[in-house]
């Protein structure tokens, strides 16, 4: 009587059923990857890491003066990048955050830009507790910090949208962005805390400067 081979077919349908499930995985992968492609494209619109705005938003002009008694306008800046930001000096971690990550941008680009923080807060940013905050942030002689009496300041604050410490200290920190305004006047960039990084400012910054 002979006895019957199964080694044979067996590992036949062994190596079949191992295809089939490589078949599906390989699949289900590059289903899940091109999700992932498709989402990191919408996340990155414009090819920016900030949220970029409508096209041709001009940026509201304005001069004030530094913490050096200069006068310091925007339109000085018309061919620049500039690096735009809303802070006070008494407004730690958010301010002193902020401002750290506008640093670390600032350290990494090879063509520097200038950096313009407007205080929200023209009472308590006496010209002590500029240098002092400035001092603190590593950023010294590297931005003009700019003032006005308090009069002359809400429409500007309203002109960038800007929520300031007088609806409450936690609203400011909420809404606290920077912006960037391209070489030609116009608000192109705009970064909460939760996507502001030394990376992204410098990545997008460079792109705005055509490299």
């Amino acid at each position: 009587m002979r006895v019957r081979n199964w080694s044979i077919p067996l590992a036949i349908a062994t190596a079949l059923a191992l295809a089939i499930a490589v078949a599906a995985l390989s699949t289900g992968g590059s289903s899940s990857s091109s999700k992932q492609t498709a989402t990191a494209t919408a996340t990155n619109a414009g090819g920016f890491d900030g949220a970029p705005f409508p096209p041709g938003v001009p940026a509201q002009g304005f001069t004030l003066t530094d913490q050096y008694g200069r006068l310091a306008s925007l339109a000085a800046y018309r061919g620049q990048v500039v690096v735009l930001a809303f802070l006070y000096s008494d407004c730690a971690p958010a301010c002193v955050l902020i401002a750290q990550q506008i640093r670390g941008a600032l350290d990494e680009l090879h063509r520097p830009v200038p950096v313009l923080i407007v205080s929200v807060d023209p009472a308590a940013d006496t010209p002590a507790r500029v240098r002092g905050f400035l001092s603190s942030v590593s950023l010294s002689g590297r931005v003009r910090y700019l003032t006005a009496p308090r009069a002359a300041l809400p429409a500007l604050w309203r002109a960038y949208r800007i929520t300031t410490p007088a609806s409450g200290r936690a609203s400011f920190e909420r809404a606290a962005s920077v912006i960037l305004i391209d070489a030609s006047g116009h608000e192109r960039v705009i970064y909460q805390q939760e996507q502001l990084t030394p990376e992204s400012l410098a990545h997008d910054i460079g792109r705005l400067q055509g490299g």
